[in-house]
């Protein structure tokens, strides 16, 4: 974990003061991508990223720096991404492209890059191979000149001496077919820097550095065992329902979800707040006792502040420690009175608000120390508080000891509530089924597969809670199904579960809302990760659920097939806009609904610093160590089940306005020929967005880049009168003959503006291209002078200056001169 306290004036209204959620991560070696630095980028250009990751070998290890960069340039690689929402300027699976003046190119920029592209055949460099398009064939690679003269750009080879800027629009390559070209509308990685990034206001002031900077201060902070202290309001709107809920969401949080060696401590509060129990470590009986203090009456005023700083003194070092703070008033006493103490108390204090008259402080609150903020209401079916209680888990980096919630699921019942439920391979380890009844308790029946039951006798009863909990012995087995019997009455099913071997990490799932804007200006995007020990599951049926404190409720399935909302293509991301937005408080669950299909595939990093196979130096190819190769292969994961609660969010909708959103952008246009014939493919927009059908599409084509880059509307238009538009999400498909002579070698490039019934139209898409090329004897000649090749592998040891402590690898240290990084965006 990096935390910055304090660095240079500027660069501290650039930077975050990195709070206790991680935006540097150094962790072990990814299972794909091994010591490759990479950012998690799953959002859209000018959008902060998730995180950086870096492994201890790539800090401490020299030998890896001449093939990525020194490690302060590489940082501000991958700070770019982070931070400013830029992509990489090269992309790996098209590193050649034919260029509008009919020349083979390498995919880089700036164009001023020179090299050479050869083919290392046992150690030999050899002239590159060719397909049928007479593009060099996969194995070609470009090596560039150790020794350049331009300066740009650091989002395509930072390991370049001479690169010291980002890429400005004149010197910025347009045409080459790289992530930041194909995500930002062909636009330099410096433009969205300053124009469109969180920080574009900022960096309008910046000046370049007159001196060196004063050396960074770092604050080391290293977790220790978990502290979580449950802040309860128990005033009287809590008496009844509300209060019954507490206690059956808490009890299953003490119970399954916090972890062995936690300190946990629980306050309550309402006119008065009393501590019920100082902190506890989680072990042996301590679980048990903490429940059977939990509250169970209600009376008084909703005074926040007493149980806020009453919940701070039982805890004497709150840096760090979780917080849970529930409550389902408006405060009584002045809440902005102490809101600014918990806040710079350093807690994470996550928010529940139960019920529609919940304080909006809480979501200040929440935001302002990295906490969850969650709704949640009283309706038992909804099983809102459980879910809420079961999100807040906590690892340390070994996935194999969380707790996972494999089922949240309600149903008003006249007799059976029955169904099965996929325990995968991944899981099985202190299994565990909640049923919470409302008036009797239901006759449950449990069956595994090998035909071992379990009823009443061997559940535990609590008439109290109205709850009936199963544990299941052992490993349990892979399929169960469940009956229960009932009186009509409501109930809920809930089922948590943890990895079922050490050496295996479970299939995980994480739910999340990108609030683009919260006022109906523009839609929200859902996205739901569902991996195994960071690497994608594709092929999941991922479905998000989203309701509001006021009624209102959307299901949304979620695609994972880059377009629309969705950035990458097969990257375990699944994602969607929400776009009917109505105003109120949302709740977020995410369901992975089982079925046959499902694989772990291993997947290119989309965001990272380029590893360059060697250089150019004096005539002489210098080889650098080769990667290892990816060791993850694709594995069916079998049928499984998952359920996840992501954070609440707010949308205001301001009165009189209404929330109508033209089609999608079209981020997925690919275009192929044949002899003379266009054919076209992309993924269907939709009426709003990505929903519904849209009117028509209108298809321009132009053999200049600039034409349909800026003047799309100049571009020559085709005739899609036999063009039916496809629902959203489909595959399109569509053909057509130019109305004109198109010359061999000659590129031609392609874009779609689609418009719904209203005559809203979508932003133009992205630019596709092709160029026509019959094959001829050779290959188009290529102007390089002779080179004398002379293999010699070498191993450059950099020594460049950063200095990062991490929390959980104290004994891992590296030194960033700063100044790298403000000369860098002051260029």
């Amino acid at each position: 974990m990096v935390i910055i306290s304090a660095l240079h004036k500027k660069l501290l209204e650039i930077f975050h003061v990195f709070q206790l959620q991680a935006n540097i991560i150094i962790d072990s070696p990814h299972p794909a991508y091994r010591d490759e630095p990479y950012v998690k980028q799953m959002k859209g250009c000018g959008e902060e990223s998730e995180y950086i990751h870096f492994t201890p070998n790539f800090l401490l290890n020299d030998n890896l720096l001449n093939a990525y960069g020194p490690r302060g340039k590489v940082f501000v690689h991958e700070w770019a991404h982070l931070r400013w929402g830029v992509f990489d300027e090269y992309n790996e699976k098209e590193p050649f492209y034919f260029s509008q003046n009919q020349q083979i190119q390498p995919t880089r920029c700036s164009t001023q890059v020179s090299g050479h592209w050869f083919e290392i055949i046992n150690g030999h460099a050899t002239l590159c191979r060719y397909d049928d398009t007479w593009l060099p064939t996969k194995e070609c690679q470009f090596f560039p000149d150790k020794d350049q003269k331009t300066s740009a750009s650091v989002m395509y080879m930072p390991s370049l001496d001479s690169v010291t800027a980002f890429c400005h629009e004149g010197d910025h390559n347009i045409e080459a077919p790289n992530t930041q070209n194909q995500k930002c509308d062909n636009k330099a990685t410096r433009t969205v820097i300053f124009q469109h990034s969180v920080d574009k206001d900022a960096l309008q002031t910046l000046k370049p550095l007159q001196s060196a900077p004063p050396a960074p201060k770092f604050t080391v902070i290293q977790r220790r065992s978990r502290v979580v202290c449950l802040i309860l309001d128990v005033s009287g709107s809590m008496q009844g329902q509300r209060i019954l809920r507490l206690q059956q969401a808490a009890t299953i949080f003490l119970r399954e979800i916090v972890e062995e060696g936690a300190y946990v401590g629980i306050v309550k509060f309402s006119t008065s707040a009393d501590i019920i129990s100082s902190l506890t470590k989680i072990e042996g009986y301590a679980r048990e006792s903490l429940i059977s203090k939990l509250p169970d009456t209600a009376s008084g005023s909703t005074n926040m502040c007493t149980g806020l700083k009453l919940g701070f003194e039982d805890d004497k070092s709150a840096v760090g420690d979780d917080v849970i703070f529930l409550t389902d008033g408006e405060a009584t006493d002045d809440i902005q009175s102490c809101l600014k103490s918990a806040v710079n108390s350093g807690a994470i204090i996550n928010t529940i608000a139960m019920g529609l008259s919940a304080s909006n402080v809480l979501v200040t609150m929440a935001n302002q120390t990295d906490g969850k903020f969650i709704v949640a209401d009283e309706n038992l079916i909804s099983n809102q508080l459980v879910d809420a209680f079961s999100s807040f888990t906590m690892s340390d980096g070994d996935l194999t000891k969380l707790t996972i919630q494999l089922v949240s699921t309600g149903s008003s019942t006249t007799g059976w509530f029955n169904g099965t439920v996929p325990i995968d391979r991944t899981v099985g380890n202190s299994t565990t089924f909640t049923i919470i009844y409302e008036r009797s308790a239901p006759t449950v029946s449990i069956h595994a597969p090998s035909g071992s039951a379990y009823d009443q006798t061997r559940m535990t009863h609590n008439a109290a809670t109205k709850t009936l909990t199963l544990n299941i012995p052992g490993t349990a087995e892979v399929g169960h199904f469940f009956n229960t019997e009932s009186t009509a009455q409501a109930m809920t099913l809930t089922i948590t579960s943890r990895a079922a071997r050490d050496d295996v990490p479970p299939v995980m799932v994480k739910a999340q809302m990108n609030q683009l804007a919260s006022d109906g200006s523009k839609p929200m995007v859902v996205f739901a990760e569902v991996s195994q020990n960071h690497v994608p599951v594709l092929g999941a049926k991922v479905m998000a659920t989203l309701q509001s404190d006021t009624g209102y409720s959307e299901d949304l399935f979620l695609l994972d097939n880059g377009a629309g909302a969705d950035n990458f293509k097969n990257d375990g991301i699944y994602s969607r806009y929400f776009a009917k937005l109505i105003s109120g408080r949302y709740s977020l669950k995410v369901r992975v609904i089982p079925q046959e299909g499902a694989i772990r595939g291993s997947h290119n990093r989309n965001s990272g610093a380029l590893y360059v196979p060697g250089y150019i130096v004096d005539g002489k190819v210098q080889l650098n160590p080769q990667k290892p190769p990816v060791s993850v292969q694709s594995a069916d994961v079998g049928r499984f089940i998952r359920t996840a609660t992501g954070e609440s969010f707010v949308v205001n909708v301001p009165k009189g306005v209404t929330t109508k959103f033209p089609p999608a952008k079209i981020t997925d246009l690919r275009a192929k020929i044949q002899v003379d014939t266009i054919f076209l493919s992309w993924t269907a927009p939709g009426e709003d967005f990505d929903f519904g059908t849209v009117e028509s599409y209108d298809i321009r084509w132009s053999k200049h880049l600039k034409t349909i880059l800026y003047n799309f509307r100049n571009a020559t238009p085709v005739n899609t009168s036999a063009l039916h538009p496809q629902e959203a999400t489909l595959d399109e498909q569509f053909s057509f003959l130019p109305e004109v002579a198109i010359k061999n070698g000659t590129t031609l490039f392609f874009a779609i503006q689609s418009q719904d019934k209203q005559a809203l139209k979508s932003e133009v898409s992205n630019i596709a291209q092709v160029t026509k090329f019959v094959p001829s004897p050779k290959p188009p000649e290529i102007s390089e002078p002779p080179l004398k090749l002379i293999i010699s592998i070498v191993t450059i040891a950099c020594a460049v200056a950063i200095l990062v402590m991490i929390g959980s690898y104290c004994n891992v240290s590296f030194f960033l001169t700063i100044n790298i990084l403000c000369n860098l965006i002051c260029y």
